[in-house]
């Protein structure tokens, strides 16, 4: 089994500060690092350590030729990774006292994949593989409908939340993974067992994950639930812990094992990659996750 994810690659700029800049003020941040990031690149770092097979395909400007020496090292083959004029995309991210964060994106390179592109690189798989995307980069349409129409089954985090969501063909999905904001936009309601009943109902077909942070998480095939309670851990850094949850999900499902089986793999290497600094350096390996179990 294989997995191509057609992920965003990210530099990522990270702020420690004591709170989130409020408007108009101006603040001193207490650090500054450079890493690598985008939602795309961590979760085909965490779908690599999990054990999966997995080709990234995205865009990256000159600056960004690190990211796919990242994605190199930690397993993930990248011969879908192409360079292309412009700037590679990048985030802003103010990490605080708590380990919470918020995130600035600009799309950069990742806003170029193009319809050409899709095809091209999934005509290199077959319906046996699986397509894995985010809601950060271009030609989400179309990565979706040229993956159903090939028989592939798909997996989508649903992040951003913003209106590109309410154009595409979600009912293809074969997985959607959202976080409480992802859903609520979604599903119209905050409450999490409404957000999963209405996405159920709406997405039959669809095995639907929630990721509740404290709360942990969810999930819904139909009539099927399963929930997970979180990890107690020390929260050091949350910025890939939905990133690490989507690989480490995705393993066990694509194994055929059952939700709850999926979600307490997934809940034990988020719990690890928030207990670290980072965003992909964060993420564990199998074996590592396997004796947190």
């Amino acid at each position: 089994m294989r997995v191509v994810n057609f992920g965003s690659l990210n530099i990522d700029y990270v702020y420690r500060v004591d709170h989130f800049v409020r408007p108009g003020e101006t603040m001193s941040a207490q650090s500054l690092q450079v890493q690598c990031g985008g939602k795309g690149l961590n979760q085909s770092v965490a779908l690599a350590r999990a054990g999966v097979e997995t080709w990234h395909a995205g865009l990256i400007g000159p600056e960004g030729r690190f990211l796919k020496e990242t994605l190199d090292r930690a397993g993930v083959h990248t011969r879908f990774v192409e360079e292309t004029a412009g700037s590679t995309g990048h985030a802003i991210i103010q990490v605080d006292s708590t380990g919470q964060n918020s995130i600035l994106l600009h799309d950069g390179a990742n806003g170029r994949l193009t319809p050409e592109f899709v095809t091209a690189v999934l005509d290199q798989f077959s319906a046996g593989d699986a397509v894995l995307l985010q809601n950060e980069t271009s030609c989400a349409g179309d990565i979706l409908r040229e993956a159903a129409r090939r028989g592939m089954r798909v997996a989508m985090n649903a992040a951003p939340a913003n209106e590109t969501l309410h154009g595409l063909p979600l009912e293809t999905l074969s997985w959607l993974l959202v976080n409480e904001v992802e859903g609520a936009f979604l599903a119209g309601t905050e409450e999490p067992e409404a957000i999963l009943d209405t996405l159920a109902e709406r997405y039959p077909d669809t095995t639907v994950v929630l990721t509740l942070g404290e709360q942990g998480a969810a999930a819904a095939r139909g009539s099927l639930r399963a929930r997970v309670p979180a990890r107690q851990t020390t929260v050091v850094d949350t910025t890939a812990a939905g990133d690490t949850f989507t690989g480490y999900f995705l393993r066990r499902a694509l194994e055929g094992a059952s939700l709850e089986e999926a979600l307490t793999l997934a809940a034990a290497a988020s719990a690890l990659a928030v207990s670290r600094p980072g965003a992909a350096d964060a993420v564990p390996g199998y074996t590592e996750v396997l004796a947190a179990l």
